[in-house]
């Protein structure tokens, strides 16, 4: 089956994160890092990505962050994935030299056709039914922070 890649977890991590944050201000990336724990060198280069597939909108300077680039159910899961495989087809070179004409006439074409498959049901899962889900789960709140001892006067 075709994989689901760290920076692939990451980009929909990133977009989910950005997606129950955002309020008056853009959603800071060291926010996004420290939430999410995605390492910085990632989760920059995929938001950078991401901001010019019009998913997300980024602001910079001292107030600057992320915002969705549009309406979180007109965002797909498959449009955040198409993403990251740009990203890293632009790293990690395909050599078609590789392999027999059985692998070239059967399997690649049916592994072809099976991640077809696959992207054409994620473009039916939108970011708000992510978000539901989610807040279903209850997974859309920050932790809540461990109760402060109250100390009685004596």
């Amino acid at each position: 089956m075709p994989r689901l890649s760290k920076k692939t977890m990451f980009a929909i991590e990133a977009v989910l994160d950005v997606a129950f944050h955002v309020g008056e201000h853009p959603v800071r990336s060291g926010d996004i890092t420290e939430r999410q724990r995605i390492p910085k060198r990632y989760l920059e280069q995929v938001l950078q990505h991401l901001v010019r597939a019009g998913i997300l909108s980024g602001k910079r300077g001292p107030r600057g962050g992320y915002r969705l680039g549009r309406d979180k159910s007109l965002i797909t899961l498959g449009e955040v994935v198409r993403v990251v495989r740009r990203l890293e087809a632009e790293t990690e070179p395909n050599d078609m030299s590789v392999g027999s004409a059985l692998a070239h006439e059967v399997v690649w074409p049916a592994w072809e056709k099976l991640r077809d498959d696959m992207m054409t049901q994620l473009d039916t899962i939108t970011i708000d039914d992510l978000c539901q889900r989610a807040r279903a789960k209850g997974l859309d709140r920050p932790p809540m922070k461990a109760a402060q001892p109250t100390h009685a006067a004596a």
